[in-house]
């Protein structure tokens, strides 16, 4: 029997956006199983709280259906090898990503050798995208509606107006 090429793709998604929807749709097109991981990271201030954060991207994932999602707070790559993963991925939208990206790429490597990061970037249209940007559009009351999934522009929403 061929072994089942799993992939983790690692982040915060606070919240998740059409860009991380691109990346994981390509994902999920290359790889047997993909599973996104959100970050519990309590030292970071987020705006949705991780359970929001996981079923917003059930929400928005429940028709690709070799994509899960998880939490985790240890080391990606530690998590990774926790679920048989040998590939993190990593998106890429603007060269400035590229730079941190490339250092993390290379510290987990050297943290674990057998994990391999790759890089998908987004299609062009929504390439642009950040949370950390739509949520101060948001905060506005902007409409990102066009920029994100429908859950979380009602999630937006509730908590904006």
């Amino acid at each position: 029997m061929a072994k089942s090429q799993i992939a983790v793709y690692p982040g915060s998604f606070d919240p998740v956006t059409n860009g991380h929807l691109d990346v994981i749709e390509r994902a999920s097109g290359i790889f047997d199983r993909v599973i996104v991981a959100v970050a519990d990271n309590r030292a970071k201030k987020s705006l949705f709280t991780i359970a929001q954060r996981v079923d917003l991207l059930k929400a928005v994932t429940k028709g690709i259906k070799n994509v899960t999602v998880d939490t985790f707070n240890s080391l990606a790559v530690k998590y990774a090898r926790s679920k048989n993963a040998k590939v993190l991925i990593r998106g890429l939208r603007m060269t400035s990503d590229f730079d941190y990206e490339f250092q993390t790429a290379l510290t987990n490597r050297r943290l674990d050798q057998d994990i391999e990061t790759v890089f998908l970037m987004p299609s062009e249209h929504v390439s642009f995208l950040s949370s950390s940007l739509l949520k101060e559009v948001a905060s506005l009351n902007g409409d990102v509606s066009s920029l994100v999934p429908k859950p979380v522009d009602q999630a937006l929403k509730k908590i904006f107006t």
